[in-house]
């Protein structure tokens, strides 16, 4: 708290002092007195506008104006903002003039600390470039919070365990606050350097529902923490110094969360929303969360669209095609006139192009939209001003035609127009935001004919999101926006390019040097518009419907992916040469363990990999199929087909459908791009232990003493249709087969029983080549040589055998301190899963263990390796999978 006594230079105005009681807030940029009371103006005073700060002397003891001003401090300036004067929100009132204001402390002992900190921020307020300013004004704050900690005193209980104190900044709209950050046994803490809003923040670990790292002017600095489960605003959003800080408190927080890492994806939610378990608004409120929107930040504020396109209607008719938005197109491409101006332009632009000059979210359409319920925060952005009365939202049905023909004008909704608080469309405060060229005043917005009335207007929208044309088309927005045609040539085609910095790593703003460069660069990615984090790179699939008459419209662009074959994935494999393979297996022993993670109930006995290596399906005995993403590191998707355990998995050319066997003797095909189970072979008589695929046909080995060559007929996997097996071969075996493999031109399969026996078969004749009892015991596994000349086995006697595939001789034999589960190899190398965990490298010529890499802490049940051999996945008992890596 302070006093102030504010007077003009001029001598004949010395006796009309005025003293009044408040807060002083020395700001980044300027200083701010708030009175206590509120018919008072807020003064606001920029630093660049000071000529003087001072602590008055002891010689001006008898000016009256300097008497009894202990703890006091003296500000001459030619230039001051006078706001909520009578406390009425309005323009900022300007008055120039050499004027002098005297603060007096109540705390006197703080005077020596203010007055130089405001000498600090007055000297970088005088530096000429923006980049020097910002530079100084961020050392003086980090000067400040190195002297500062926090208040152990604060903490709610004697008995709580410190784990993690750091700096942060607690994020608002407009307003960051630096301060320290706090995380006990129990609770986390916030104390803002300055105490504003309040001495300390304090959340409840208990009480965390959700917590999301977010990305802060393009960099993964932030963290918001919620203590709801569908609530649009947080609890406290966190910005921090280093990414590294950031993720040990999201880890500390996880860890109180029960199944956090798994509830809480972009997968787990569009599933939740294809069986009609969350609605059309939660479900967009959910991934604006996830790809980083926060009420919090006005530069990455949650997007919703534009649903209603009829604005002159005097009834909103739900059942009609023609009511809605095309959701297939963002709003740029809705009017093709204007479309085809911007390609124009955007043909003859240089590198980088883009096709909008402005974006379909940033601060200023948000205040746009939410001018009538938040004018301070509007006030702020512009400099003190409302803007121009006829650009202000003034109709709904002027709005949305701007937004069609506009030369500019791109923007989205907000979420407020899918809500229950019609606030936002009335002037309440009855503010003075200007009159129109015609003469009208600026009051409340004005509502399409159909509404009788803002409440009315917000029911019909909500109607109108959940109606079934748009739960149909949802999806193809949700592409535009959060999917595959957010960028690269998915959004070249849907006309969908915005300018370069709105993209997350678009510029890399760590590696610019120049301070005045990244302080333009960051200004402009904070106020031009901020594109969603990406969180779906396939088609989103369409929600489940009841089958109700369509909607939808005859126009080309509302062919759905049930409708059209999904087209199989375009990338094709590297150049894979003999070399670069014999490098990895010649540095194999510097395999090194990369990531590990608990993901399953039980053992996980099967592990497949999509081409471009981000998901990651594994299966095990606790009867689920799981979806592991590499870069989110969380489980994307869990499928449970029986209540029996799965033993492998494997994913079809083109990374749509994975497939998995059951020891409830199914085999189930799981679509990716639709989020379901999409078929079942029924064609075992016991477990299916181990199926392989190859150039459209399907082997499946199985306890029935069978493996069963099957055929899919082309191209029926990709869609909705059931698929066609046609059996084209079954291979007699005398007991249960455990586990089956194919040489490389997919001519010959191994197979390995329960009692030991290998067999080599000829898959073009059906017959079999060699049957050789090499083990004692179950046949773990077996694979041939790259070449394809030898063949290798592993079983439970504790032995490695080598079958010379042509003569069927056992031309080698290796034997091991435990038996060894699973193995990958080059046909003299041999990387090997053990009984333990460990992996192993052993050189089969030598006959001995080269390396031993502690991994998992039961038996290595699968593993997975990439086709350059230099990326390896294990899957263990222990229900983890590990990821190895090698390090050359």
């Amino acid at each position: 708290m302070a006093f102030i006594r504010k007077r003009r230079l001029e001598r004949e105005l010395y006796s009309k002092e005025r003293k009044f009681r408040g807060s002083l807030k020395i700001c980044s940029k300027s200083i701010i007195f708030e009175p206590d009371d509120n018919i008072q103006p807020i003064i606001k005073i920029p630093l660049r506008d000071c000529i003087s700060i001072k602590a008055p002397e002891d010689n001006e003891a008898k000016n009256p104006f300097t008497r009894d001003t202990s703890g006091g401090i003296s500000v001459v300036c030619n230039q001051v903002f006078l706001i909520k004067e009578r406390n009425i929100i309005a323009p900022y009132k300007t008055v120039r003039g050499r004027t002098e204001h005297l603060f007096q402390l109540d705390v006197s002992g703080k005077l020596g600390d203010v007055v130089q900190t405001l000498h600090q921020l007055y000297r970088a307020s005088c530096l000429d470039k923006m980049g020097d300013q910002a530079a100084m004004i961020t050392a003086i704050l980090q000067s400040r919070l190195a002297r500062t900690s926090f208040d152990k005193n604060r903490f709610q209980s004697i008995s709580e365990t410190l784990h993690m104190e750091c700096k942060a900044e607690m994020v608002t709209p407009l307003v960051t606050n630096p301060g320290h950050v706090c995380v006990t046994d129990a609770n986390l803490y916030f104390q803002p350097l300055n105490g504003y809003p309040k001495p300390v923040v304090q959340i409840t670990l208990q009480n965390v529902r959700r917590i999301y790292k977010r990305r802060h002017g393009l960099m993964p600095l932030g963290l918001e923490v919620f203590c709801t489960e569908n609530d649009l605003c947080s609890d406290i959003y966190l910005k921090f110094y280093n990414y590294q800080d950031r993720d040990e408190l999201y880890f500390l927080i996880a860890t109180y969360i029960e199944n956090h890492i798994t509830e809480h994806t972009a997968e787990s939610y569009m599933l939740q929303w294809q069986r009609g378990h969350i609605s059309n608004y939660q479900y967009l409120l959910h991934l604006n969360n996830l790809a980083d929107r926060s009420c919090n930040d006005l530069s990455q504020y949650p997007v919703f669209p534009w649903i209603i396109a009829d604005y002159s209607s005097s009834v909103l008719d739900l059942t009609k095609p023609e009511t809605f938005r095309d959701l297939s197109k963002p709003i740029g491409a809705l009017n093709k006139e204007r479309l085809d101006r911007l390609l124009t332009r955007y043909q003859e632009m240089p590198e980088p192009k883009f096709m909008y000059g402005s974006h379909y979210s940033s601060p200023g359409y948000v205040l746009f939209y939410l001018v009538r319920v938040a004018p301070e925060y509007m006030l702020c952005l512009q400099n003190g001003k409302f803007d121009h009365a006829d650009r202000t939202f003034n109709s709904l049905a002027e709005t949305w035609k701007n937004c069609l023909d506009g030369a500019t004008d791109f923007k989205e909704l907000i979420p407020e127009f899918y809500e229950n608080d019609s606030s936002f469309l009335v002037n309440s405060l009855k503010l003075d935001l200007g009159k129109r060229q015609g003469g009208k005043m600026v009051d409340d917005v004005e509502l399409p004919p159909w509404a009788s009335g803002p409440d009315d207007f917000l029911l019909k929208s909500r109607e109108a999101l959940e109606s079934q044309y748009v739960s149909e088309h949802l999806h193809e927005w949700i592409d535009i926006i959060f999917g595959c045609k957010q960028k690269g040539s998915e959004a070249v085609a849907a006309h969908n390019v915005f300018h370069p910095l709105t993209y997350e790593g678009g510029v890399d703003l760590n590696s610019i040097m120049d301070p005045n460069e990244k302080v333009a660069l960051l200004t402009q990615i904070l106020e031009f518009g901020q594109t969603p984090k990406q969180l779906f790179t396939i088609p989103h699939p369409r929600r489940i419907m009841p089958k109700l008459k369509s909607l939808s419209r005859t126009s080309s662009h509302n062919v759905s992916i049930t409708e059209s074959p999904v087209s199989p994935n375009e990338e094709s494999f590297e150049d894979l040469t003999e070399e670069s393979i014999t490098l990895a297996w010649n540095n194999i022993t510097k395999l090194k363990l990369d990531e590990q993670y608990r993901i399953h109930k039980d053992a996980i006995t099967g592990i497949a990999v999509t081409c471009n290596g981000s998901s990651v399906f594994t299966t095990s005995q606790d009867s689920t199929l799981k979806m592991f993403s590499k870069e989110s590191k969380a489980i994307q998707r869990s499928v449970s087909f029986s209540n029996m355990a799965l033993s492998s998995c494997l994913i079809l050319p083109g990374d749509t459908t994975v497939i998995s066997s059951s020891w409830d003797n199914h085999i189930y095909f799981y679509s990716i791009a639709f989020g379901r189970q999409q078929d079942i072979l029924m064609g075992h008589d016991d477990a299916v232990s181990k199926i392989c695929w190859r150039d459209g046909r399907l082997y499946s080995a199985s306890w029935d003493s069978t493996v069963k060559v099957w055929h899919c007929a082309p191209g029926e996997t990709l869609s909705s249709k059931k698929h066609h097996f046609e059996l084209l071969a079954e291979l007699e075996h005398e007991v249960s087969v455990n586990t089956i493999n194919l040489n490389a031109a997919n001519t010959t399969l191994v197979s390995g029983t329960k009692e030991g026996t290998i067999s080599v078969w000829d898959v073009t004749t059906a017959t079999a080549l060699h049957q050789l009892p090499c083990h004692s015991g179950t046949v773990f596994d077996a694979a041939f040589s790259p070449d394809s000349r030898h063949l290798l086995s592993t079983g439970e006697d504790c032995c490695f055998k080598v079958i010379d595939v042509q003569t069927g001789m056992v031309i080698s034999s290796v034997t091991t301190d435990e038996p060894q589960r699973c193995f990958k190899w080059d046909g003299n190398t041999i990387l090997s899963g053990s009984q333990s965990g460990e992996l192993l490298i052993w050189d089969l010529l030598g006959g001995k263990v080269t390396e031993r890499l502690k991994g998992h802490t039961g038996a290595v049940m699968s593993m997975w390796m990439n086709e350059q051999c230099n990326s390896i996945i294990t899957g263990g008992e222990d229900k983890q999978i590990i990821f190895w890596k090698l390090q050359y």
